[in-house]
């Protein structure tokens, strides 16, 4: 069993697909119409071939829409990414505007920061010391 594809719902698949490739730096991998929607994955360009992150349609379902509240409301991501150098990459998404609801702090042997994507999620990075 293999981890391959993982997914984060999203409000705005273009306004998300922006996000992800211009501001947190993914390759788009795949983009396939589906109905009104679109099978649309990005990838890290370090692992291109590595775990896809499926920008997947909010849909008008109540549950996920509770959920995604219930987690910005109680300031928990929904994801992680881990970054090789946590300063330098807080420095240049703050630069382009990134609103980060949670500033660096170091927590034991993990410095982190969690940010909102724009499209209703709360974003976690960090770096392992």
């Amino acid at each position: 069993m293999k981890i391959k594809l993982t997914s984060i719902p999203v409000s705005d698949q273009e306004k998300a697909l922006h996000f992800y490739t211009e501001v947190l730096n993914f390759e788009k991998k795949h983009d396939i119409p589906v109905g009104e929607d679109r099978w649309l994955t990005v990838v890290s360009p370090e692992e291109p071939d590595g775990v896809e992150l499926f920008l997947e349609p909010n849909g008008d379902y109540p549950a996920m829409k509770a959920l995604k509240e219930a987690l910005v409301k109680d300031k928990i991501p929904y994801t992680s990414f881990e970054v090789d150098d946590i300063q330098k990459e807080y420095k240049r998404l703050k630069e382009q505007g990134v609103h980060f609801v949670q500033e660096l702090e170091t927590t034991g042997s993990i410095t982190q920061a969690m940010l909102d994507d724009t499209c209703g999620n709360y974003i976690l990075i960090y770096q392992p010391s």
